[in-house]
């Protein structure tokens, strides 16, 4: 099978978000419960020194692909199940070490990024979170202690630069990653090859992107104000924080049933011209 790029409309970027809704809701269950799933294995990871936060970092490029695997599975209408996170394994020995090195790809390159943010603020962002986890949750003055800290944060520039550099360095280290699983468990590339093949993906496909990210952006800024809203029309600040993590997960696990439209729709699998037969 060859592999050729393929060029889609600004707008693409809309129905994107309309096919993830739509495969979303054959098995919403199935859908989010993956996800529900990694985010409680990253927490369980993270309690192991050292090793567990790399195997959690590690393991974003795989979900990724398993949510793709999914989708796929729905759109044929096959089960799903959590057997799908071991299919990337299963292909061949030169893909599951492109998978791997993906991940240790993406390590390398979150943790180069938060080292940078961090020379940059002088490990401002540090003592903040250090200073928010020390207070204590049922403290009388709680509220106006984290509103001191925040406003006192803001003032900070260089703590607001590496912020920027943080969140700037995570949306740029995402474009090489956003197809490369899906390029090596179908595609048969290399990590490197499926990196280079992912940007180049995305760059063409721009526009359609672009408008797929900021249409996510206004439904979050929409969701969160109208959560806002309901909850201040209570009176009771405990139910903002009762909705924000089911809302949030819904929201993420339909972003991620789209992804496997975004790779179909930016890359075609051709089969190879036959070769020709020598003249007589």
């Amino acid at each position: 099978m060859r592999l050729t790029l393929h060029h889609v409309p600004a707008a693409q970027g809309l129905r994107w978000m309309a096919q993830g809704w739509t495969v979303f809701r054959r098995a919403p269950l199935a859908f989010s419960a993956l996800l529900a799933l990694y985010l409680v294995a990253m927490l369980v990871a993270t309690l192991l020194p050292v090793l567990g936060p790399i195997l959690a970092l590690g393991g974003l490029p795989l979900l990724s692909l398993v949510y793709m695997l999914h989708t796929h599975q729905a759109l044929q209408g096959r089960p799903l199940g959590f057997g799908l996170w071991l299919q990337p394994f299963k292909l061949s020995a030169e893909r599951t070490r492109a998978q791997l090195s993906l991940g240790a790809l993406y390590v390398t390159g979150t943790v180069g990024i938060m080292l940078l943010g961090h020379w940059v603020d002088g490990g401002a962002m540090a003592h903040l979170e250090e200073a928010l986890t020390a207070i204590a949750p049922n403290a009388p003055d709680a509220a106006e202690q984290t509103q001191h800290l925040m406003v006192a944060a803001l003032g900070n520039d260089r703590l607001l630069l590496g912020v920027l550099i943080r969140l700037m360095g995570a949306v740029l280290l995402s474009v090489p990653f956003w197809h490369a699983p899906a390029l090596v468990h179908w595609g048969g590339q290399g990590a490197l090859q499926a990196l280079f093949s992912s940007t180049v993906g995305l760059w063409r496909n721009r526009a359609a992107f672009v408008l797929n990210g900021l249409a996510w952006l206004g439904v979050l800024l929409a969701v969160s104000l109208v959560l806002g809203v309901v909850s201040g029309l209570l009176g009771t600040p405990a139910l903002l924080q009762m909705l924000v993590m089911p809302v949030m997960l819904f929201m993420a696990s339909v972003f991620y049933a789209g992804l496997y439209f975004m790779f179909v729709d930016s890359f075609r699998f051709m089969a190879e011209p036959p070769a020709a037969t020598p003249a007589a």
